[in-house]
């Protein structure tokens, strides 16, 4: 044993996985799900995202993990919803047009 350690790169705490750093933190999706499909959700995806950085600062493979994989359900969940509500609104507004043109408007 050397005076300087085992020699390898050393990492505080977690599991200091070598792919660490290519898990990803799908933080440009969450905040585009956030502007173009659902806030609330998208919201919490930019938190998960973050969560998955400081994972990573902590060299915690298994948080980072699954961070990232909570992040990714709640931008797909976002994304669901902001499909939903477009069209739950193409279809209002079309029974709206129906409804006005039947009714002789």
């Amino acid at each position: 044993m050397s005076a300087f350690g085992t020699g390898g790169p050393t990492v505080s705490g977690g599991s200091g996985h070598p792919d660490i750093h290519n898990v990803p933190t799908y933080l440009v999706w969450s905040i585009l799900s956030t502007l173009f499909c659902c806030l609330p959700l998208g919201i919490v995806a930019i938190v998960m995202s973050a969560n998955v950085n400081n994972y990573k600062t902590r060299g915690d493979y298994k948080g980072a993990m699954q961070a990232s994989n909570t992040a990714k359900n709640w931008v797909i969940g976002s994304v669901v919803a902001g499909i939903v509500c477009i069209v739950l609104y193409i279809l209002l507004m079309m029974l709206g047009i129906l409804a006005g043109a039947a009714s002789g408007n």
